[in-house]
């Protein structure tokens, strides 16, 4: 029987309550309100874990910008995407939005002619221009941070005249080509300059921090870094309590602490725990007993839903380096650990290390350590019959 739950675990849902996320909502506002001013603004990145709640801070920044009449785009960044062709359909659709203005229309020339440069080049895929052969070798360009850097301060220009600012979300970051990433970065750099009123909100795994060092020393100064973690217990307590409260149903505080307990205050581990109490609960006192009568669900729904989607992208040798960090014990660990573990010298399995952190499975902690870009993914493996087998071999 159907049962209205106010808990929605899921990829990037927004919950019924956003706990915890207050300070950055409020700091963002404020750059908001500069950029509606024309007054150009350092861009935002934050980074975390999975599950921790980056998509749906993105999500609810991007709400908040659109109710202040900033053009917004959302922009999720996949293996097998191409950012090229979304940030050109992106910057098409400002333009759209810009001409429909009749006293802005003549605005609208030079930066479509930056997008086509950019499309006819760089894109693939493109279809969205019928142009003659001639014309292609027109806009023909053999650099992308040129004709993304072109596409940018055009775009930005026509922003500043139209006193319409833009904000891109971009999240996945961390799956971006690093060519993509070092255009991006020198594009934005080149439109705030210019002091156009363009900025990007992006989000992403730790790991980014250290993509967009290595491609633009300056993109330090360009950015603002906040890095998002799990919940204290004041705001996981908020937010266990308060979606249940318009149900009129209560937690007792041994009931919170068990949960905070079990989920470490990890938002997506909050509302998945939650839900599960909730729905098997039909009592309007949520007890540490009904904490206890649920925790094997629980853990089952996150390792069929939230583990096992990410451990099955593992090759054999990755899941064996996977294996090796969690025998190690405490994390981070060292890759000479790992390799320790693996019974090999640590240059044969730098290629594994590699190909983990591409798939976003593990990212760099310190020099030459590692930990896993999910929490609580060691409790996970440890469960497996596959690790119990290959620990009781090694």
């Amino acid at each position: 029987m159907f049962k209205v739950n106010p808990y929605r675990p899921g990829a990037g849902l927004m919950p019924t309550y956003l706990a915890g996320r207050d300070e950055d909502i409020y700091n963002i506002e404020q750059m908001f309100d500069a950029l509606t001013m024309n007054i150009p603004t350092q861009s935002v990145i934050f980074s975390g874990l999975r599950g921790v709640g980056k998509t749906v801070l993105i999500n609810k920044l991007q709400k908040i910008a659109e109710d202040k009449d900033i053009f917004c785009r959302h922009i999720e960044i996949e293996e097998r995407n191409d950012f090229i062709s979304q940030i050109a359909t992106c910057s098409q659709a400002f333009l759209r939005k810009v001409s429909a203005k009749e006293k802005f229309k003549h605005l609208i020339q030079k930066p479509l002619d930056a997008i086509k440069a950019l499309v006819v080049s760089f894109d693939p895929n493109d279809n969205t221009f019928s142009l003659s052969l001639q014309e292609r070798e027109l806009y023909k360009s053999t650099n992308l941070t040129q004709s993304l850097t072109d596409v940018f301060t055009t775009i930005g220009e026509t922003a500043y005249k139209a006193e319409t600012p833009i904000c891109f979300f971009i999240d996945e970051i961390q799956y971006m080509r690093p060519k993509e990433l070092g255009a991006l970065i020198a594009a934005l750099h080149r439109t705030n300059q210019l002091g156009y009123p363009v900025m990007i909100i992006g989000a992403g795994l730790p790991k980014i921090y250290k993509m967009l060092s290595e491609e633009k020393s300056y993109s330090e100064r360009l950015f603002l870094y906040k890095e998002i973690g799990s919940l204290t217990e004041e705001q996981s307590r908020k937010a266990i309590e308060e979606p249940a409260k318009k149900f009129k149903v209560s937690y007792t505080d041994e009931a919170v602490c068990e949960i905070i307990k079990i989920t470490k205050g990890y938002p997506f581990f909050i509302q998945q725990m939650c839900q599960v109490v909730f729905k098997n609960t039909d009592e309007k006192i949520i007890q540490k007993i009904h904490i206890d009568n649920n925790v094997g669900e629980f853990f089952k729904l996150l390792d069929i839903g939230f583990f096992k989607v990410r451990y099955e992208r593992c090759s054999d040798g990755e899941k064996k380096f996977v294996f090796a960090m969690v025998k190690c014990g405490e994390l981070p660990c060292t890759i000479s650990n790992i390799a320790k573990n693996l019974k090999k010298d640590v240059t044969a399995i730098s290629t594994t290390r590699a190909q983990l952190i591409n798939k976003g499975i593990i990212y760099p902690i310190r020099y030459k350590e590692l930990d896993f870009t999910v929490p609580e993914f060691s409790g996970f493996i440890q469960r497996l019959e596959e690790y119990k087998q290959w620990y009781e071999e090694s």
